[in-house]
């Protein structure tokens, strides 16, 4: 790897674009240049990067050449796209869509996880979905016990993107105003509202999310962890929070999961019941952890436990993680493609 080192930023207008550039300037990323990318409607605006900013170039399938990381956050049909001649020409991707993720091609990881699965990579990573990162970096520690895992998420708006956010806002000023809010991105209000149904539905009668969650976990962890899960839209804006119940092979007490998850790295354990401490959305949004709490025993089954799990979904859902895919390519000097010609 060259001393000098460009790193792109693909989607760089969107919610999460922009908070991959900050996470990329606050965490002192070591590169020379950082290019920003967007469609060619949003070439020529400026995004914020520190004190300074960037001009938006227009994404094209020739801009790869002399650039090392792409961070790609623009959506599955632009990933489909453009990755394969980004990594063409010797750009290592780091695709935070879902195009790639079970693409036996692609290594899917979170680093606090899986980082060994960098090794050999073809040219494209896989960012996992958000609700699945925060869930793994909590479950990792005690992984040798697990066996089964039952998830219920409460994804906050923004997991849709800025339409999300707006939407939220939008229907919320609606209803004190004595309007009547208009569906756009949902199917149903968000505003004051709960809504079991995140992506479409499959003919199982899971959510595409929900299978992510399954899928995705069977990748990186384990394949033979059996996982169910229930995904729920909620009106908050940033931070995603998850019910976790886990079946042990063996007994592991609430006390023995509390010191394991104390010293994980990426964790925070917030658990007082007694003081009414607990991990809150609010608390998350701009953090780097996963907060683990409300720790303790299931009555239910002799071998189970109870967590509570929140984290940033854009931030340690998204952009952190990326930017931390990026750091342990550097890390284990991993910073060239393979086979260029794997995926076109």
């Amino acid at each position: 790897m060259s001393k000098k080192l460009t790193v792109a930023v693909v989607g760089a207008t969107g919610a999460v674009g922009r908070e991959m550039l900050k996470t990329l300037h606050d965490r002192q990323f070591p590169a020379t240049e950082v290019r920003a990318f967007a469609s060619a409607r949003s070439a020529g605006t400026k995004v914020p990067f520190g004190d300074d900013e960037l001009v938006v170039q227009e994404l094209k399938e020739d801009v790869f050449e002399g650039i090392d990381i792409a961070i790609f956050s623009a959506g599955g049909s632009t990933s489909e796209k453009f990755a394969p001649h980004a990594a063409h020409a010797g750009c290592v991707v780091v695709d935070n869509s879902s195009q790639w993720r079970m693409d036996d091609r692609c290594p899917l990881v979170v680093p606090e996880v899986n980082p060994e699965h960098l090794e050999g990579h073809q040219g494209i990573i896989a960012n996992p979905n958000c609700s699945t990162i925060q869930m793994l970096v909590a479950l990792k520690p005690i992984h040798d016990a697990v066996g089964i895992m039952v998830v219920s998420t409460y994804q906050a708006v923004s997991g849709t993107g800025q339409k999300g956010l707006e939407e939220l806002e939008r229907q919320t000023r609606d209803l004190f105003n004595m309007r009547e809010p208009e569906n756009k991105v949902y199917p149903y209000r968000i505003a004051f509202n709960v809504l079991p149904h995140i992506d479409v539905f499959l003919e199982n009668d899971y959510t595409k999310e929900e299978m992510k969650m399954v899928n995705e976990t069977h990748k990186m962890l384990d394949p033979n962890i059996r996982v169910t899960a229930t995904c729920v839209r909620v009106p908050v804006f940033y931070g995603h929070s998850e019910s976790v119940n886990i079946e042990t092979e063996k007994k592991l007490t609430a006390a023995e999961a509390r010191v394991i998850l104390s010293q994980a790295p990426g964790v925070q354990v917030v658990d007082n019941p007694r003081a009414n401490l607990y991990p809150l959305a609010v608390d998350a949004a701009g953090e780097d952890d996963v907060f683990v709490g409300r720790i303790r025993e299931d009555e239910s089954c002799d071998n189970a436990l109870n967590l509570w799990i929140v984290a940033d979904n854009v931030r340690k859902g998204a952009a952190l993680n990326a930017v931390q895919i990026a750091e342990e390519l550097l890390k284990r000097d991993l910073v060239s493609v393979v086979n260029p010609g794997m995926f076109l």
